[in-house]
């Protein structure tokens, strides 16, 4: 995806108006017109599960992205996060999602350290897993059971193959992972199997109708509807009937700190709403999402989205045309990057998802001093200079940016600003 592309894809936003309107359509019993199943007024909206009388939080807890005792260290911050997670439950928000490699390894053992003192099915637990990095079918085996020793859980109540594309899909058929998780679906150790996507609707269509799937992950924003071609991954699950679980509605924080300009534009129709709440109520507005995941690192995002979802309003068409003007307001990342830091470890050193962060702030800012600051702390090796175009970034990233190629044109910018 190139920029143009990326910042032309933020006038799309039209395009839902016609799909929130099937809302109607749900036809499940004992739900609203709205297919919303109705909790008490001070809990999370929450939204049935296909046929069954499982309902779940339309808000998620995404364990990607929790506090840190450091900025630079994967180690979690676990008194405040245990604090966020037992907010989130009084709440009604008992969707936690984590997977093998968040946090280093980290968020499992917090998860399962953190949801401990609650009862069993009192709580949603999702996990994942990476194909990519187990080197056979033995390895499957002894991540699964390593995540359930980490969790400290006899169950997954939703469990998914990880960030799916072409090579990992057919990774996964060569290490039989469907067969071997439908073994521990019958065993009662996934109550529930999906997947999470990371490719071209073309791939989706080959993996969605491969078998039957409870339901699917995909990234899903306002920016992403065209220029991800989310609109066709969400129809695609629609037509096929498998419920929708949509990652990354802020596309990595972007969303929730738009220009001025754009910001002005939703705070004047809504004063009280965060810029935030806008991407989470979009992706939530469409009848298929069953559950929108937010990683949340402070107390005031769990704070902003509880707020947001305590009860849940879609939006209305005239606030689909307010998210119009905001966007033909905004300027854009100018690198589409999420911060998912699936591009790193650098095999030399280079702080990608940093140096992503700081410029895409520079370029709606404006503020060069804060970027030269943001640059030199990274020191020579983390700097964008220091890339040596291996490409082994690109491959590993799911939005398909071509790192090495944005890291020259920043470093050209960081040099031009040093001379200025």
């Amino acid at each position: 995806m190139n920029r143009r592309d990326f910042l032309k894809s933020a006038l799309t936003v039209a395009a839902l108006s016609p799909l929130t309107r099937l809302a109607g359509q749900s036809g499940v019993p004992g739900t609203a017109p709205d297919g919303i199943a109705r909790p008490a007024p001070d809990k999370v909206t929450r939204r049935r599960f296909r046929t069954t009388g499982l309902t779940i939080p339309l808000l998620g807890f995404g364990m990607m992205r929790l506090p840190r005792q450091s900025p630079n260290r994967p180690d979690i911050d676990a008194a405040k996060a245990g604090k966020m997670v037992d907010r989130a439950m009084a709440a009604g928000l008992n969707y936690f999602d984590t997977a093998y490699m968040y946090h280093k390894g980290k968020s499992e053992t917090f998860a399962g350290k953190a949801l401990k003192k609650y009862p069993r099915d009192s709580f949603l637990l999702a996990d994942k897993m990476p194909v990519w990095m187990a080197g056979n079918p033995a390895g499957i085996k002894h991540i699964f059971q390593e995540q359930l020793d980490r969790c400290q859980t006899e169950y997954f109540d939703f469990y998914l193959i990880h960030s799916l594309n072409a090579a990992n899909w057919e990774r996964a058929l060569k290490f039989k992972v469907p067969e071997f998780l439908e073994e521990q679906k019958a065993k009662g150790k996934i109550r529930y199997l999906g997947f999470s996507f990371h490719d071209s609707p073309e791939v989706l269509k080959t993996i969605a109708g491969a078998r039957p799937w409870d339901f699917a992950q995909i990234q899903l924003n306002y920016l992403d509807w065209e220029a991800y071609r989310s609109r066709e991954q969400y129809e695609i699950l629609t037509e096929l009937g498998i419920p929708v679980i949509v990652m990354e509605p802020l596309r990595g924080g972007a969303l929730a700190k738009l220009t001025p300009e754009a910001t002005a534009i939703l705070q004047r129709n809504n004063p009280g709403a965060s810029t935030a709440s806008w991407a989470l109520r979009y992706a939530a507005s469409l009848p298929n999402v069953i559950c929108v995941l937010s990683g949340m690192t402070l107390p005031e995002h769990l704070e902003d989205n509880l707020r947001t979802f305590t009860p849940f309003k879609p939006l209305s068409d005239a606030e689909r045309q307010t998210l119009q003007a905001a966007l033909q307001a905004h300027h854009g990342a100018a690198v589409p990057c999420t911060a998912c830091n699936y591009c790193v470890p650098c095999p030399v050193g280079v702080e990608i998802p940093r140096i992503f962060s700081a410029y895409n702030q520079y370029r709606s800012s404006g503020d060069a001093r804060a970027f030269l600051a943001a640059m030199a702390a990274l020191g020579e090796d983390g700097r964008p200079g220091a890339c040596v175009n291996c490409g082994r970034c690109a491959r590993h990233c799911p939005q398909k940016i071509k790192i090495p190629d944005e890291l020259k044109a920043i470093d050209s910018e960081y040099r031009r600003l040093q001379k200025a």
